[in-house]
């Protein structure tokens, strides 16, 4: 285990003097601590939506088309994928643009989002309007509670699941507790970018599969990996502690490209909170995490985390722990900890 070292994961540092490019933003966005998300917005808009449109035209043929469609999906699904979706989700939980400007969060949402895998309105609905509300228990139609969470074959039924009936569980979810507009726009965005999809393949079926039905495949599965690992440990006698029920990873990469997505126990804590604040409020909380033996891991990320739960490499785990304020009197206590934690839940009869 780790004792809880100083933090590496990104805040916010002043600037004296912003550049031109970042005063013509500043007009339109709301925080100038978001700056770094118009740069990624800008050089996706010239690295990957101008060859989208490409490959559904004419201008590649043959090989040319293949040399073109290959790096593009490189580019777009496995290096530009979790930097673009995790922006997204700080701007669908703190208004990114200006009002005057809001029109733009629509274009994002409804052009840029489809280029990786999110059909437009989904993630907002699903993510704000059921995730965050419920919080991984009985009615969050994504809830790791119920599936033993170190099992690969239950994570297969996790994702079949979600991906077979997910949207429409969410939709009805939205529509008995009579969020209108959250269900009509979770309705309408899916469907008619399914047969958008559809229409397309009668276009260009080869650049459809490459640009929109492979990404939104690909996507969710990412999205329900990610979220079964944040929901990996949850309590059985406290299910609804978010302490409890979620995990932090600090101090690693990942947090730097992915606006510290790691500190998961702290968004549900305080979602609209800036991700530049979280590893401040991590340390504030940090006695909270130790009553409530909160899993934190240093150093690693959720993929580690997935394939080692999957391993059932527990040793693995243990030694990227962060035993907070001695809180695991030794390792076999937290190893016996987070194999409880990981014990599905029996739905109550």
């Amino acid at each position: 285990m780790k004792s809880l070292s100083a933090l590496t994961d990104p805040v916010y540092v002043p600037k004296e003097k912003f550049n031109l490019f970042e005063r013509l933003w500043l007009h339109v966005i709301n925080d100038k601590r978001d700056l770094p998300f118009a740069y990624l917005l800008t050089t996706i808009h010239l690295i990957v939506l101008l060859p989208a449109i490409l490959l559904f035209t004419p201008v590649f043929q043959g090989w040319i088309w293949w040399a073109v469609a290959v790096p593009y999906f490189y580019i777009s699904q496995l290096y530009f994928k979790g930097r673009f979706g995790l922006m997204f989700h700080c701007i669908c939980h703190r208004k990114f643009f200006k009002k005057k400007y809001q029109w733009l969060h629509t274009y994002i949402t409804w052009i840029i989002c489809p280029l990786f895998g999110h059909a437009p309105e989904g993630y907002y609905s699903h993510h704000l309007g059921m995730h965050h509300v419920e919080n991984n228990m009985d009615d969050d139609t994504s809830s790791t509670m119920y599936y033993q969470r170190d099992n690969f074959g239950d994570f297969l039924k996790y994702f079949t699941t979600f991906i077979l009936v997910g949207v429409k569980n969410t939709i009805l979810y939205l529509y008995y507790r009579k969020r209108r507009k959250l269900y009509m726009r979770l309705t309408v965005g899916e469907y008619v970018y399914l047969a958008f999809c559809i229409g397309m393949c009668f276009v260009n079926l080869k650049a459809t599969l490459v640009v929109c039905i492979v990404p939104l495949i690909f996507a969710r599965f990412v999205m329900m990996l990610g979220n079964w690992t944040q929901h990996s440990f949850v309590d059985h006698a406290e299910p609804e502690n978010l302490y409890k029920n979620s995990i932090n990873c600090i101090n690693t990469v990942y947090n730097q490209t992915c606006w510290n997505d790691g500190y998961h126990i702290i968004h549900h804590l305080r979602p609209g909170m800036h991700y530049t604040e979280m590893p401040n409020e991590f340390l504030k909380r940090k006695d909270e995490f130790a009553e409530n033996k909160a899993i934190v891991f240093d150093g690693i990320h959720y993929l580690h985390i997935f394939t080692w739960l999957m391993m059932k490499k527990y040793d693995k785990l243990a030694d990227n722990l962060v035993n907070i304020n001695g809180m695991f009197s030794s390792r076999e206590e937290a190893i016996s900890l987070m194999k409880e934690r990981a014990r599905k839940l029996q739905k109550a009869s």
